[in-house]
């Protein structure tokens, strides 16, 4: 086996090259789909119809400007047309409560009640007839034949407790005597205290039932009158609630009478068998009554007279109060009632053409000042899929008419593009949403600047955000109490009074709520369209991740060297203006590939030897070259994102690999054979600020490392030899990195490098051993000397 198929790099070149054809052509059909003009324009078209879908709901804008308890600023205002002069909803609402209070309630006749009453009371009698024969027959043993007296205790308690009457024993006390002194001496019957209880009541009861009885608590009942429905003969009649009786004044009635007819404990044992059998025949109907209430509130009229054509409505300076202010409504409602077919139209395009200015010039902002959105289809979709969210349920709340428009929450939106773009597409997006919503909520200034501000603070609040708990707690908080100074404010200004404030307030507060579900929109989003946000830069920071803990374990000098070109680059990019985090986060894993052979890079040799000894030049480069692709492979096999995997492929440009390739050219026998770019990097070149920076700091720190005894004279004319010689090169050619930028950039790296190589004290304890310190960092510095001076970096 050969020593380069022994690294595993021998067939890559012949393995890939059937694939290079079928992924060219698949590049260029995704290149097409994302630069796409015809698509763009669809999702702008797409957009712009999502936000007039909410329109058509909108009044014909009478052009009336007033403010309540305000003067009249304009001229006199005479009636166009006749009109007819709406009630408040106060009004109608006073007349919703008396139809309510005064609307009598509705009572269905029950014709079997009287029926069910009387053979209640036969069955309570006839249950009772064989206790009290019994009771008459054990008497009569007891004073004729003592012997079976006993037997007809026994038949007679057995009797009384199957009857189960639910009497008192009192009661049954009266009975029995009463029924065995009429048996035993003849007595006519109508002297059985039993039933001439019976016939009272059965008088009494007829007496209640043509009255009437109810079945609800008088005291439950708002009217005076109630109605009495009879459905046997189709009759209604309503009659005073004061000619019919409850059951608790029925049985008050009856308690009178029967206590002026029988002795205290015969008027109890009347009371008692009343209260079996009695029961109300008016039943209370429910859905009759609530049918006669709908009809009657179907009838309110909702108008209260009329203004006449050519009459005067209110003249300038005159105060518009409460009244003046209804009629001002009731001519804009006409207005809109009125309005033709051609005036709504005429209508619904002017607003159409705003919501199109509105949104091109939204377009022309992204177009002109963040062309990365427009020169990718997925980008531009996810922008406008964000704000046509928003406006779509804006929409949906104007169309059903269900709440009040301050419960949208408007904010998710510029703070999910300020999170996933930056923070000036975040406050342009807040002008364009503010603008748009408030003009489907009826030209709302209130609702225009407020929404518009606290977009705006939720935008300042999350553009340099750090952690979860900032978004969670600041930024609502934020964006709530910005929507109540000024929603407030304004209610204050015009004298709105605190009502309508409180009920904003709970919108409001809801609106805030719903900002929480920023973040898991973000995860959506990333996931869908592959974006990296800050959200996962700070996770994939984080030196716990896996791989990051497998470079600190198995290439420790490598993880060292990435923490400070992190360093390095996150200054740097501080220092520009560009994304220090997204920096920081891809210098960390921009040498991950180094973890497959750690040993043949100088960082990571502790042994004292160099394995480049054994391989010949050209061997040494293409080891040293498989890093990017093997950190490549890696990074696509852990799911990073393509932003990070960027970092991995361009650190080294197409730059020359100087030492292997100076050592080559010493082979006289290889020399007119070799080729640089046997020694050269696959590239791509840096391409962002990012990358451009990470390339000057990977090389710089190597560099740096490397030097013997650094000086700040030292340092400086490295990073200045250095990133003028990337320069020379074309490693930067297509960066956008300025000669501005570079400047800056060498200042920070100077800055940091003084830093961390400053001279230290020598402290006097030190002494004994300083030459033998010496001794052994000069033993060390000659044994490396050659790779360190020449390539630090790549071994």
């Amino acid at each position: 086996m050969s020593l380069l198929e022994k690294l595993g790099l021998g067939q890559k070149r012949k393995e890939m090259a059937p694939l290079i054809g079928e992924k060219k052509k698949k590049e260029q059909e995704k290149y097409s789909l994302k630069r796409n003009p015809y698509l763009r324009a669809l999702i702008i078209l797409f957009f712009i119809a999502i936000t007039a879908f909410s329109l058509p709901k909108n009044p014909v804008n009478s052009g009336l400007n007033y403010t309540v308890n305000q003067p009249w600023r304009n001229a006199d205002l005479t009636a166009p047309f006749t009109f007819s002069i709406q009630k408040t909803a106060a009004e109608l609402e006073e007349e919703r409560a008396e139809i309510r209070e005064n609307t009598a309630p509705i009572f269905r006749l029950d014709s079997s009640t009287p029926i069910s009453i009387q053979t209640q009371l036969d069955s309570i009698y006839r249950q009772m007839q064989p206790v009290l024969d019994a009771y008459h027959s054990w008497q009569i043993s007891k004073e004729t034949t003592p012997a079976t007296a006993d037997v007809d205790s026994t038949i007679f308690a057995e009797l009384l407790e199957e009857a189960d009457l639910g009497l008192t024993g009192n009661s049954w006390q009266i009975l029995l005597e009463s029924y065995h002194n009429v048996q035993a001496n003849n007595l006519v019957p109508s002297q059985f205290v039993g039933i001439s209880v019976k016939q009272q009541l059965e008088l009494l009861i007829d007496q209640l039932i043509d009255q009437g009885i109810i079945d609800r608590n008088k005291n439950t009942l708002n009217t005076d009158k109630i109605t009495i429905r009879n459905p046997r003969e189709s009759t209604e009649q309503s009659i005073d609630l004061a000619r019919i009786r409850d059951l608790r004044e029925a049985n008050e009635f009856v308690q009178f009478r029967l206590n002026r007819m029988f002795t205290e404990d015969q008027a109890r044992l009347a009371m008692e068998i009343y209260n079996k059998v009695i029961r109300p025949n008016l039943k209370f109907s429910e859905e009759d009554t609530e049918a006669r209430l709908q009809e009657a509130l179907s009838e309110i009229s909702e108008t209260k007279g009329a203004v006449t054509q050519g009459q005067v409505i209110i003249r300038r300076g005159d105060l518009v109060n409460s009244e003046r202010a209804n009629i001002l409504r009731s001519l804009a409602e006409a207005r809109s009632e009125n309005a033709t077919n051609i005036e709504k139209w005429v209508r619904f395009a002017g607003q159409l053409v705003i919501i199109i200015a509105v949104t091109l010039v939204f377009f022309m902002y992204i177009y002109l000042y963040r062309r990365k959105i427009t020169s990718d289809n997925s980008l531009f979709f996810l922008v406008f899929l964000t704000l046509g969210l928003v406006s779509f349920a804006a929409g949906l709340i104007n169309y059903l008419d269900i709440a009040d428009p301050y419960i949208i929450p408007v904010a998710i939106a510029p703070i999910v593009l300020t999170i996933i773009f930056d923070s000036r597409v975040g406050l342009v997006s807040s002008i364009m949403l503010a603008s748009l919503l408030g003009l489907i909520h009826g030209n709302s200034f209130e609702y225009i600047v407020a929404t518009f501000t606290a977009c705006s603070l939720g935008v300042f609040s999350v553009r340099d955000i750090k952690d979860r708990s900032q978004f969670f707690f600041t930024t609502p908080g934020i964006v709530f109490i910005t929507y109540v100074i000024v929603v407030g404010s304004f209610n204050v200004a015009a004298l709105s009074g605190w009502d309508m404030f409180l009920s904003d307030l709970m919108y409001i507060a809801i609106s805030a709520v719903f900002i929480l579900f920023t973040y898991p929109v973000i995860l959506i989003f990333e996931k869908i369209f592959g974006i990296t946000t800050d959200f996962t830069l700070i996770e994939l920071g984080d030196t716990n991740q896996p791989l990051l803990k497998d470079l600190m374990n198995k290439a420790p000098g490598t993880f060292h060297h990435s923490l400070q070109v992190a360093n390095l680059s996150e200054s740097a990019a501080s220092a520009i203006g560009a994304n220090s985090l997204l920096c920081r986060v891809g210098s960390l894993y921009h040498d991950i590939g180094k973890m497959i052979k750690p040993d043949y890079f100088i960082e990571n040799q502790t042994k004292g030897t160099n394995d480049h000894d054994k391989l010949k030049p050209q061997m040494s480069a293409m080891v040293i070259k498989a890093h990017v692709s093997e950190g490549v492979k890696m990074a696509e096999e852990h799911d990073l994102p393509g932003n990070i995997i960027d970092f991995i492929k361009t650190h080294h440009g197409t730059s020359v690999i100087r030492y292997f390739y100076e050592k080559a050219k010493e082979d006289e026998n290889m020399k007119s054979m070799l080729q640089e770019d046997q020694f050269r990097y696959e590239g791509p070149l840096p391409s962002t600020k990012e990358t451009g920076i990470l390339l000057l700091a990977d090389g710089i720190e190597a560099a740096s490392r490397a030097m013997k005894n650094p000086t700040y004279s030292k340092l400086e004319n490295l990073v200045n030899r250095m990133v003028d010689d990337r320069v020379s090169e074309g490693q930067l050619s297509h960066c956008p990195l300025t000669f501005r930028h570079l400047q800056v950039i060498k200042e920070t790296f100077l800055n940091i490098l003084v830093g961390v190589y400053h001279s230290r004290v020598e402290y006097p304890e030190d002494s004994d051993k300083q030459q033998d310190d010496i001794k052994s960092k000069a033993s060390l510095d000659t044994s490396t000397e050659p790779v360190q001076q020449n390539e630090p970096k790549e071994e």
